[in-house]
């Protein structure tokens, strides 16, 4: 593809987690692909490993933020007040002057990440939204709708937003919600895993579904896989290890029930593993997902490894823990293509019964497959990038500059 004529400037600022980073490394290797500039906003001792070294990074140094709740409503008011807010004042100041001197053409915010666009308003430059998760789509744990129980989140978190618009200073009367371009809001789901209504998604989304890309795999046993057996990817996710020991046991058991199944288990290495499984601190799930290597997913519900197994038309059983995975998992089991169980206190035999049932009957794996295919036609990575570029180029009314 040649390079237009005149090259773009995309600035990134997103969370520095792997949950997130990784959907917007696909999105900017697409973006360079079309002859465009990239660069990013964070603290590069977390950046550096996932975009390597060629990245340009504006540095925001690092600090340790508080703990969070595991689960419900508790976790989404602890995300935001130990995690969110601290994080947006800590790094503002840094995107301001990476908008400043570097001078994108866009800003590329991450919902969890509002510096970007308190600083994109502020200097008049244009900024899209995204949303490598479900948990700010349609506000699903607000109010008595969501087994969760929001209680009144929404009117909670709006007064939090408020106050960051105001404390960085901008004008009250141009107060947009920072998880929410007006002009583009890039979602990695399709309309039926974020439980919107098809015929009424808003023009400013894009439904692209999961973003995936080439990355870097740890090594990995191939020469083990038991081609005699069908095969479960265990991963509870990079956030999670501090509270899956438990859970990872009771798995482990249920596995060990089940001798015509191999299990992949990511897990530290004194994690308990079932006869004959692959335990590994890391595995590498795209690859093993590519090549067809398993039969069925256990996880936490997080989005990244939810779409990566449903565009390989892989069920799940799905134990979610905090913030958007009970959603995502209670949507999962609605459409025939996870089973859920509670994270802490399933059984081993329940468990076993839910690992069971998705790889047994082939009406999970078909409504995996439907929902795989609705992902892929969001066009991915590349479709993110042109519908990015298209509203880079579009004619602007911006904020202050």
């Amino acid at each position: 593809m040649p390079a237009p004529a005149v090259p773009l400037r995309l600035l990134i600022v997103v969370p520095p987690l792997a949950g997130h980073l990784l959907p917007a490394r696909a999105l900017a290797l697409a973006w360079a692909a079309r002859g465009h500039e990239v660069s990013w906003v964070g603290p590069e001792p977390a950046l550096r490993p996932v975009l390597g070294p060629d990245a340009v990074v504006h540095p925001t140094g690092a600090r340790l933020f508080r703990e969070q709740a595991v689960g419900g409503a508790a976790a989404v008011r602890s995300l935001w007040e130990g995690f969110v807010v601290p994080h947006t004042r800590f790094t503002l100041g840094t995107v301001r002057r990476a908008v400043a001197q570097w001078r994108p053409d866009v800003v590329l915010v991450d919902q969890h990440s509002p510096a970007g666009a308190l600083a994109a308003h502020g200097a008049g430059v244009p900024w899209a939204s995204f949303a490598p998760s479900s948990l700010e789509i349609g506000d699903p744990l607000d109010g008595s709708g969501s087994d969760n129980g929001g209680g009144g989140l929404a009117g909670w978190r709006d007064g939090v937003l408020r106050g960051l618009w105001e404390r960085a200073g901008l004008p009250a009367g141009q107060y947009t919600d920072p998880r929410f371009s007006p002009g583009l809001v890039v979602a990695t789901g399709s309309a039926a895993l974020l439980g919107l209504d098809a015929a009424a998604v808003p023009a400013a989304y894009a439904l692209v579904g999961p973003l995936l890309a080439e990355r870097p795999e740890p090594p990995f046993p191939w020469e083990r896989l038991d081609p005699a057996r069908r095969r479960v990817l265990v991963t509870m996710g990079t956030l999670s290890a501090e509270v899956a020991g438990g859970f990872l046991d009771r798995v482990a058991a249920a596995l060990a029930e089940l001798p015509d199944v191999q299990a992949v288990v990511a897990a530290p290495g004194e994690a308990a593993l079932p006869p004959g499984a692959i335990g590994c601190a890391r595995v590498p799930v795209l690859e093993l997902l590519e090549r067809g290597a398993v039969d069925a997913v256990l996880c936490h519900g997080g989005m990244n490894t939810v779409g990566e197994s449903l565009v390989h038309g892989r069920p799940l059983v799905l134990a979610p823990i905090r913030h958007d995975q009970p959603v995502t998992a209670g949507r999962l089991a609605a459409l025939g293509a996870a089973v859920r169980v509670d994270f802490a206190t399933a059984t081993s035999d329940q468990l076993r019964a839910a690992l069971r049932a998705v790889l047994d009957r082939p009406g999970y794996r078909d409504a995996a497959a439907l929902l795989g295919r609705q992902l892929r036609a969001g066009g991915g990575a590349v479709a993110a990038a042109e519908r990015l570029e298209r509203f880079a180029r579009a004619p602007h009314r911006t904020g202050p500059a």
